[in-house]
């Protein structure tokens, strides 16, 4: 089985090749936004643009028009283009919105391709057209074919992203056991089992440290160095937070998936979710959507299946006992009594009403997970406890 796994790395450079890697960021953004621009002025005056004109234009203009390209490697601007080309199809195939310019400092990124004599890795190091050999942090974990290399800045470190293709043989599903696992608010995560899983509430825990940097931010002067200086302050805590919250989520997904065979999450509707103001900021506290794409993708490295109910399947309100639908069931009402006597608990009720969903839809349904299939139990398979150490930092990006 041919996998791409993508391992992040932190940078180390010098101030030259902190330089550098400033001016091949500031290409690429540039490349995009001219890319966006000449896309949209083609495109209302009845052309139909291209990723490939595109890249033949700027070739043939870029010598007299922006002569400062040529400092850097020509895959930089050809790759920026390249990504507008794909959000462009995104948008079409309406998986995302419109594109919009970059503004610098915000993503900053520069991708090169896996061509000939563009880098090298070389133990704690890696080679970079024009840039030279940076120093890194760790080695590359990966072996296989690098698919490419894309430098990031996140607020004041640099890192360098790697897909590289890797052969691994195909996953042995060692657990047959089952959960349904119902995502909310209060309680990031309860199962099937009646285990509740506490988020980190990162943007909580730092929210009036964040709301003071942020006013003394909006006091300094416009322009001045302070001001800048207090911006990177401020920064640096927002990636602090995302960095506490992406690493719960990768101990407790990759333990699921290690845990369980069979896995049934709701499809949540969390644009929908965010529209309400006094459960938006803990919605993204926790990260539904990142939660559900890491389980997708691990439950497909470690040989689990996911199955994902419809956003219309009433988890909530029906019984798991008896499989009566109660007719209203407001979001303030946590606990309840069903008409056959079952006393429910919210949120363990819905993550049951999951886990017998996917045991029905699951390819390996026929195997009895807790004794007697939809009998509503929790499950109570002798299951090897998994480690959670921290996962790496990768993400499966596809596989054949």
């Amino acid at each position: 089985m041919r996998v791409v796994l993508s391992h992040r790395i932190a940078l180390v450079p010098t101030a030259r090749q902190e330089v550098l890697l400033r001016q091949a960021v500031g290409v690429s953004r540039f490349a995009y936004n001219w890319a966006l621009a000449e896309w949209q002025r083609q495109y209302q005056g009845g052309e139909k643009p291209s990723e490939a004109a595109l890249r033949r234009q700027l070739d043939s203009i870029k010598r007299q028009q922006f002569p400062w390209m040529l400092l850097i490697p020509k895959s930089v601007p050809q790759q920026a283009i390249k990504n507008c080309g794909a959000a462009f199809r995104r948008y079409f195939q309406k998986q995302s919105r419109c594109p919009k310019f970059k503004k610098k400092g915000v993503r900053d990124s520069a991708r090169l391709d896996n061509g000939p004599g563009t880098f090298k890795f070389d133990g704690k190091r890696v080679r970079l057209p024009v840039i030279g050999w940076v120093k890194l942090r760790e080695e590359l974990r990966f072996s296989g074919k690098a698919l490419s290399t894309t430098v990031r800045r996140v607020e004041d470190r640099w890192f360098v992203c790697v897909p590289v293709e890797v052969e691994m043989p195909e996953p042995v599903r060692e657990s047959q056991a089952a959960v349904g696992i119902d995502l909310g608010v209060s309680t990031a995560a309860t199962l099937s089992s009646g285990e509740k899983l506490a988020g980190p509430k990162a943007l909580g825990v730092h929210l009036e440290r964040r709301q003071r940097f942020s006013r003394w931010h909006s006091r300094k002067q416009k322009g001045s160095s302070n001001r800048r200086k207090s911006a990177l302050r401020v920064a640096c805590l927002h990636a602090r937070i995302a960095n506490v919250r992406q690493d719960w989520l990768h101990q407790t997904t990759t333990r699921l998936v290690r845990q369980f065979g069979v896995l049934g999450i709701e499809d949540l509707n969390v644009r929908g979710m965010m529209a309400s103001e006094k459960l938006a900021r803990r919605i993204a506290d926790i990260g539904f959507h990142e939660f559900r794409c890491q389980l997708e993708y691990k439950a497909n490295l470690y040989g689990a299946e996911l199955v994902t109910a419809s956003r219309w399947f009433p988890s909530s309100k029906m019984c798991c006992e008896c499989g009566v639908i109660a007719e209203e069931l407001p979001l303030s009402l946590r606990e309840w009594t069903c008409a056959c006597g079952t006393f429910h608990e919210r949120d363990i009720n819905a993550a049951r009403n999951l886990r017998r969903y996917a045991l029905d839809r699951a390819s390996c349904a026929r195997i009895n997970a807790c004794g007697e299939e939809g009998s509503g139990a929790g499950p109570t398979d002798s299951v090897k406890p998994a480690s959670l150490k921290q996962e790496s930092a990768m993400s499966y990006l596809g596989m054949d």
